[in-house]
């Protein structure tokens, strides 16, 4: 081997091992800040229903409940809208129009997600909150419909990569068999690209999870546990945005410090959690590898 090649082959060896370093790293800081929770503040005390600091309440339910509804909700509507554009300008959009919706969409993932925090609260609040009558429109459906909005683009994209990449010998056999369109996209491309397009699923759930100034902007960010399906009209406030609004003022080394990192591990876990799935779908055998199309 060249020196030249060993030396970008090292390089590139150095890069990867250096990214595994600095998730060790933010995880033992994470961990150096937020355990000293447990031995301040009881088990039970954390798992309370009520977040109030200034009385020292640090119940994080109700924070937990906040992401858990938008990022979920978000999803129900990001999913098939994403995975639908993706077909169309993978598999039935002319090629014209598919040279102009693919850099558009391209262009809508990299919008700031503070930018459409703005058209959220400028546009979006004051429709739900006319539309559904209601006393604000800052409410859990309001940020669920505006993450959403922010994850489709990613999910578009990475769905329509992952469906470029199947092999045009796949649909050519599938024609030859006598299918029709519709049957070759979701018996043979579907199936081809799902690696692919559940990476793509993930990638918007973890986008909206860790998503903080759009849902800090249009949320309400009111720490009120889940109840009903009244919770959707009804502010919320998701963990990000509780650290981003709080971290700024609370004293350094104090419980209510300790506690935000402690929520901060949660997201990190959430995070991994959600990656792990991702890996453990995409790894699992196709099925009906010798399915034959009727």
């Amino acid at each position: 081997m060249r020196k030249s090649e060993k030396l970008i082959t090292n390089t590139i060896r150095i890069a990867g091992s250096s990214t595994i370093l600095f998730i060790l790293l933010i995880f033992v800081f994470l961990m150096k800040e937020g355990l000293p929770t447990i031995q301040e503040i009881s088990i039970g005390d954390l798992l309370s229903k009520r977040w109030y600091p200034i009385e020292e309440l640090y119940g994080i339910l109700p924070l937990i409940s906040g992401s858990l509804i938008v990022t979920i909700f978000s999803m129900v509507i990001a999913f098939p809208l994403g995975i639908g554009t993706a077909i169309y300008i993978g598999e039935i959009a002319p090629p014209g129009l598919k040279e102009i919706l693919k850099p558009l969409v391209e262009v809508l993932a990299g919008i700031p997600s503070v930018v459409l925090g703005f058209i959220g609260i400028l546009v979006l609040s004051p429709m739900m909150r006319t539309g559904l009558k209601l006393p604000t429109g800052l409410t859990a459906l309001t940020g669920s419909i505006l993450l959403a909005l922010i994850s489709i683009p990613t999910i578009v994209s990475i769905a329509e990569d992952a469906l470029y990449a199947v092999p045009n010998s796949y649909r050519e056999a599938a024609y030859a068999l006598g299918a029709t369109h519709w049957q070759i996209i979701w018996y043979v491309v579907l199936p081809a690209g799902r690696s692919g397009i559940l990476n793509a699923v993930m990638l918007g759930v973890g986008r909206s999870l860790g998503e903080t100034m759009a849902v800090m902007m249009v949320t309400g960010n009111a720490p009120t546990l889940f109840s009903g399906l009244n919770s959707f009209i009804s502010p919320v406030r998701t963990m990000t945005a509780t650290i981003a609004s709080e971290m700024g003022e609370v004293a350094s080394g104090s419980s209510h410090y300790h506690v935000l990192f402690f929520i901060g591990i949660l997201l990190f876990l959430f995070s991994l959690i959600i990656n792990i799935t991702s890996s453990t779908l995409s790894a699992r055998p196709k099925r009906g590898k010798d399915q034959v199309i009727s």
